[in-house]
């Protein structure tokens, strides 16, 4: 098949189950065949730095299990059932109904009855997304429009100043997430914002979703994923939005990041300044402290980069190690799938973020691909870094070279609360990329060790 891709580093739009479960009382339920939500639920979860089922999650999934009986006479009076059942035995404030291949080849509609029972009164909202219909990219974003079309709905909006809305990592999908938006929402709150982060256990969960079209203004932390979203949000409530494309990690990208928001917000400049100022005292403090450890191994330290991630985390990654901390990027591999429109916009954002690298940035979902040129590019290295996924990981283990994980699959792994947003988030990375500098082998300033065991 000319269309085969090996490795691919995301899911089907089923996977957006994980998006539901992402929100604090959010309960998906899935009208799919066997297998289908646990393998789902196997490689965004498990497969993502073993992030756990949660409540509602991993085997206690509701599922219709779709057999041949439902492909030949429906599968609509099943999920009824399977509805009415979950109803009685779940706790949830939002309930959504994802439907996987099988409903959408016999054309079962979950959206119907989805409204069948929220005109009964229940929170539930129905979502199309079989996995011919794209990525668990789409489904994210699939499932957050449905909320917006179907539970929300048409009101005016109560505005509220500076209240924001926050759209960034697709949870799961981005295996620091959790942490990610914990220290997003951290930031904004010190700047004089009231954030509506949405996912995550900082998330006030339907109560901030009940409030969307109430925020002044959407901000969208992403190259492409979310912008259907603001656009949507635009239209429908009339809300404005800001698109910062990158993560911000580290102290000059987070400062930039804080006045711009800050300046789209109407916030005086002076008290966006004493947080940059307070958080950058803290940063460089802790930055002091490394500066001897960089100057005494400088023979050993790896300088060259190479990045295999999706566009929000390939992108802010390498910016970052080259802007703070001196790597020079070789090769960059993008794995998600933005359409031909979207992937314009990445890579107008690539050359407006790194110009001079604009050439070394591959956009490829065949995995394989970017592995045999990976491989090809470091046989000879022993000074590189590598950030990518368990692939890249034996990569580098072949090699002799150094890696960290930033991108699943994530199986020799184990991520709560990490982030590497930020000021402290950036402090977080270069512990985590250096402490594998020493795993199982000892080094000191005049000796180099071949095989670094990552």
């Amino acid at each position: 098949m000319a269309n085969t891709i090996s490795q691919p580093r995301y899911t089907c739009a089923l996977g957006a189950q994980q998006t539901v479960l992402a929100i604090p009382g959010g309960i998906p339920i899935v009208h799919a065949g066997p297998g289908c939500s646990m393998k789902t639920f196997g490689f965004l979860a498990t497969g993502a730095g073993q992030q756990g089922e949660g409540y509602a999650g991993g085997n206690q999934i509701s599922c219709t299990n779709a057999s041949e009986t439902e492909v030949v006479f429906g599968g609509e009076k099943k999920l009824r059932q399977l509805v009415e059942s979950t109803f009685k035995v779940l706790n949830g404030d939002l309930f959504v109904i994802l439907s996987g291949c099988t409903a959408g080849i016999i054309g079962d509609d979950v959206v119907a009855i989805a409204k069948e029972f929220r005109d009964q009164g229940f929170p539930i909202t129905g979502v199309d997304t079989p996995g011919f219909r794209g990525s668990n990219y789409y489904g994210h974003e699939a499932v957050i429009k449905s909320i917006i079309q179907q539970y929300i709905g048409d009101r005016k909006p109560n505005v509220k100043k500076r209240l924001v809305n926050v759209f960034a990592d697709v949870p799961f999908q981005n295996p620091y997430w959790r942490g990610d938006l914990e220290e997003i929402k951290r930031l904004l709150e010190d700047i004089g914002l009231e954030v509506n982060i949405l996912f995550g256990i900082t998330s006030e969960g339907i109560k901030e979703w009940n409030s969307i079209p109430d925020a002044e203004f959407n901000l969208l932390i992403s190259p492409w994923v979310g912008l259907d979203t603001v656009e949507l949000l635009k239209e429908k409530y009339g809300t404005p939005y800001l698109q910062y494309p990158v993560l911000p990690i580290g102290a000059v990208e987070t400062g930039k990041f804080l006045k711009k928001v800050g300046k789209f917000a109407g916030i005086n400049g002076l008290d966006i300044q004493r947080v940059i100022s307070r958080e950058e005292k803290r940063y460089y403090q802790y930055f002091e402290g490394i500066v001897d450890f960089l100057a005494e191994y400088q023979t050993n330290l790896p300088y060259k980069l190479y990045t295999t991630a999706d566009s929000l985390y390939a992108i802010s990654y390498t910016k970052y190690l080259e802007q703070e901390l001196g790597f020079i990027p070789e090769k960059v591999y993008i794995t998600d799938d933005p359409s031909p429109e979207k992937e314009a916009i990445v890579r107008d954002i690539i050359e407006k973020e790194l110009p001079e690298y604009k050439d070394i940035f591959v956009i490829n979902k065949d995995n394989e691909q970017n592995l045999i040129d990976l491989k090809n590019r470091v046989k000879y290295e022993n000074r590189a870094l590598i950030l990518g996924s368990d692939w890249e990981r034996d990569v580098a283990k072949e090699t002799g070279n150094l890696f960290k994980y930033i991108s699943i699959p994530i199986g020799q792994d184990l991520i709560i609360q990490n982030t590497h947003v930020g000021y402290r988030g950036g402090l977080n990375l270069l512990e985590d990329i250096y402490h594998n500098l020493f795993s199982g082998n000892q080094i000191n300033s005049s000796t180099y060790n071949d095989s670094v065991v990552v």
